[in-house]
């Protein structure tokens, strides 16, 4: 089985469905909230979505059917649902660094599969997800201090995502 992403035929913005959606937000940027709620008097029922303990109401932001029917169209363009698929499949979609994104490993629970290079590294991230909490315990209670001796009060950490951890 190949695990590579499939090749990008053209950049997000060189296609015609984000040429068409750049125009139509041109189109709609002077319109306001008032009109589109009194075109729509279902608007605010009708835009929201809610999940996992999620409410999301996008009502109140200046989008029409017309908007989500364009960036439908761009997500199909760019094969996002085949994407998201590759992604949880454990598929190499980094093109920069050849390698599986683990964000989803990152907040999968303990008893999930996400298997990349035939082994599942969901246990590795648990593993490592474990180490940083006692780290983080073990500053947090005083154990650990700096080099002074006293208490550690403040943390940078520079990090993006799932990079921050690493390659599992």
């Amino acid at each position: 089985m190949d695990n590579s992403a499939p090749p990008e035929p053209q950049s997000l913005t060189e296609r015609p469905q984000w040429r068409a959606l750049g125009a139509h937000c041109r189109e709609i940027e002077r319109l306001h909230l008032r009109e589109l709620f009194a075109a729509d008097p279902s608007r605010g029922e009708r835009l929201v979505a809610e999940s996992a303990g999620l409410y999301l109401d996008y009502s109140k932001n200046r989008i029409t059917d017309e908007t989500l029917r364009l960036l439908r169209s761009l997500a199909e363009a760019c094969s996002i649902r085949e994407r998201i698929d590759a992604m949880f499949r454990g598929e190499k979609i980094n093109a920069t660094e050849q390698r599986a994104v683990l964000h989803v490993a990152l907040r999968a629970p303990p008893g999930e599969r996400i298997v990349v290079d035939g082994r599942n590294v969901v246990p590795e991230v648990h593993a490592v997800l474990d180490r940083m909490s006692a780290f983080s315990d073990r500053v947090r209670g005083g154990e650990w201090t700096g080099h002074s001796g006293r208490r550690i009060r403040n943390i940078v950490n520079i990090g993006i995502g799932g990079s921050d951890l690493g390659p599992v």
